[in-house]
């Protein structure tokens, strides 16, 4: 053999033994997972929820026309950014027409009152002459009971031939013409009365007058006070969309009125953002936030929830649920309105922020992070292969529902082996979770990868490529 054919045989050889080797280390390594692990640590653990939406006063009125017919601005006595008091006029609208129809029930009230007044004075007067003629007939009778008197006794007299025939006839005369009296007294009283009835039904009827000119009055001045913008509270004006000579418009049915301006009151600055439906079940009143707007950068600024909505809103469209004419399983949101304490002078509504919500707390919770937590079906647990168990009762759905039940765990490191184990999840912070029972202080789970953990098979021989030691303890 010559030294080539010893020099090829020895490179042969020298491959069999490698290839031999590789193979050997292959197969000792067959079925061993790579992992990257860490230990179970305790740590003060916060539930957040993040929500984004943007900067508005907690109250603000929008302030439209009020007027009957389209109308013409014709001054505008305010600008934006300016602060304005409760009841401060803020524009003006034309009012030719309004104010001719006041002066004209001025004046028809002052008619209605003066002939109140003479309706008044007739009736003053009609009472004192019943007065008089009550007098008159009250004095008319007396003197007629004085004349029958007088008559009586000249009768006994002329009978017993005491007087003579004239005397007779002259008492019987007086007293005949005071009954005459009497009967005109009287008259003369119906006739004060019927005066008076006819004066009271003059001033009725003149008051009556005065009470509907007062409220064709008052229904004139409400439509001359509706040509004036006034402003309802005290606040800022933020929004003023219209300039002097701009016609604006009454709202008529699904039809709102023309803006004018908006008055919003900066006393107290809410953040209101929305919350995303798998999340607002955490949230509830007087929970503390941090709050960011993107205008202030570098600036956090401290809050509470006041208010949580009831209604969904429907990602998409900004319009709640209740008002959809179909069915939708799209995304929703929940309205959540944030006070901000102690807010800058420079915030303006309309500025988008960000809401960190702290829904819950924890003082040294056991924690693990959140992408090692996985779920497996019961079946992919037992130990016995699932082909077996399906095929020793292929008959009993309930089994193999059960045996379909997932179950939610982590896998445990112990002795070159992972082990799923079952545990009881708390609350979730950023990047952590809290274990209530299945784990302990110190025990070593599968951190990673994302592949491994979603595919690792319970009871699977491992390797660790990176121990990353305890987990964000805070001892």
């Amino acid at each position: 053999m010559n030294r080539t054919a010893k020099i090829i045989l020895g490179i042969i050889l020298l491959v069999a033994v490698a290839g031999g080797g590789w193979y050997g280390y292959s197969y000792t390594q067959k079925g061993i997972v790579t992992i990257q692990t860490g230990r179970v640590s305790r740590q003060d653990l916060a539930a957040v929820v993040t929500a984004s939406g943007e900067i508005k006063p907690r109250n603000y009125i929008n302030i439209g026309t009020n007027a009957i017919a389209p109308s013409r601005i014709t001054e505008i006595l305010v600008v934006e950014g300016q602060a304005v008091r409760k009841g401060q006029t803020l524009a003006r609208l034309e009012s030719v027409q309004p104010e001719a129809e006041v002066a004209a029930q001025n004046a028809s009230v002052s008619s209605s009152e003066a002939e109140s007044a003479a309706s008044e004075s007739s009736l003053l007067a009609a009472d004192e002459n019943i007065r008089t003629a009550q007098a008159t007939l009250e004095r008319t009778k007396s003197d007629l009971e004085r004349a029958r008197l007088f008559f009586e006794r000249a009768k006994k007299l002329y009978d017993d031939k005491l007087i003579a025939r004239q005397e007779y006839d002259q008492r019987a005369t007086d007293m005949e013409s005071l009954r005459a009296g009497v009967r005109e007294a009287e008259a003369r009283l119906a006739q004060a009365k019927a005066q008076r009835n006819q004066a009271s039904s003059s001033l009725s009827a003149s008051q009556k007058r005065i009470t509907l000119a007062q409220a064709n009055l008052k229904r004139a001045a409400d439509v001359l006070q509706k040509t004036y913008a006034i402003s309802p509270i005290d606040g800022m004006v933020t929004n003023l969309p219209v300039r002097v000579g701009e016609t604006v418009v009454p709202g008529i049915q699904n039809s709102a009125s023309s803006l004018i301006m908006t008055i919003a009151d900066m006393s107290l600055i809410t953040a209101e953002v929305k919350v995303d439906e798998t999340d607002i079940v955490n949230v509830k009143l007087d929970q503390m936030a941090d709050v960011t707007i993107d205008a202030m950068t570098n600036r956090t600024f401290k809050g509470r929830v006041i208010e949580i909505g009831n209604t969904a809103i429907l990602r998409s469209t900004g319009l709640a649920a209740s008002q959809s004419a179909i069915s939708s399983q799209e995304a929703k949101d929940f309205k959540v309105v944030i006070a901000i304490e102690n807010p800058p002078s420079e915030i303006r509504p309309g500025l988008s922020c960000t809401a960190k919500v702290t829904t819950a707390t924890r003082q040294r919770a056991l924690t693990i992070p959140i992408q090692a937590l996985t779920v497996r079906q019961k079946k992919d647990l037992e130990k016995t292969p699932a082909a077996t168990v399906n095929a020793a009762s292929p008959t009993d759905p309930v089994k193999e529902k059960a045996m379909k039940e997932e179950i939610q765990g982590v896998f445990v490191v112990a002795g070159g082996q992972a082990t799923f184990r079952k545990v009881e999840t708390g609350i979730t912070g950023a990047t952590d979770i809290e274990v209530m029972n299945g784990l302990s202080e110190g025990d070593e789970i599968v951190t990673g990868s994302y592949k491994v953990i979603r595919t690792i098979r319970n009871e699977a021989k491992v390797k660790v490529e990176s121990n990353k030691g305890p987990l964000k303890s805070d001892s």
